[in-house]
């Protein structure tokens, strides 16, 4: 099991920056992946950027250049560092976590951090 406890959402104006911390605690050691998902109001849950243990990274589309994902592994924590604010990226921001323990794979999820964007 593993647990993820998001924080850093809120109220921006377009332009501004957040920065998204997620820490990771319980079975850590199992983790191959972190990652941010966003889910705007009537949207479907969208991958916005992952991280592998090797630090591969893979950025949505429309982030790249703005957004900016990373890790320490030391604290077990993953960082979404979200710069140049649109409105467009106003959503719930959830921190996932992808495990694989003997072939089995299995996905975690924090609770969400609200993001709001005002134009």
């Amino acid at each position: 099991q593993v647990q993820l406890v998001e924080s850093g959402g809120g109220l921006v104006q377009a332009g501004g920056f957040l920065s998204l911390p997620c820490a990771a605690s319980g079975s850590i050691f199992s983790i191959k992946r972190m990652a941010w998902y966003r889910q705007a109001p009537g949207k479907p849950r969208v991958l916005v950027e992952s991280i592998t243990t090797d630090g591969i990274t893979n950025y949505a589309d429309s982030v790249k250049g703005r957004f900016t994902i990373s890790r320490d592994n030391a604290k077990n924590a993953v960082y979404l560092q979200m710069n140049k604010l649109k409105p467009e990226d106003t959503a719930v921001y959830y921190c996932n976590a992808l495990t694989i323990v003997t072939s089995n794979m299995n996905e975690y999820w924090g609770q969400g951090t609200q993001v709001t964007v005002s134009s």
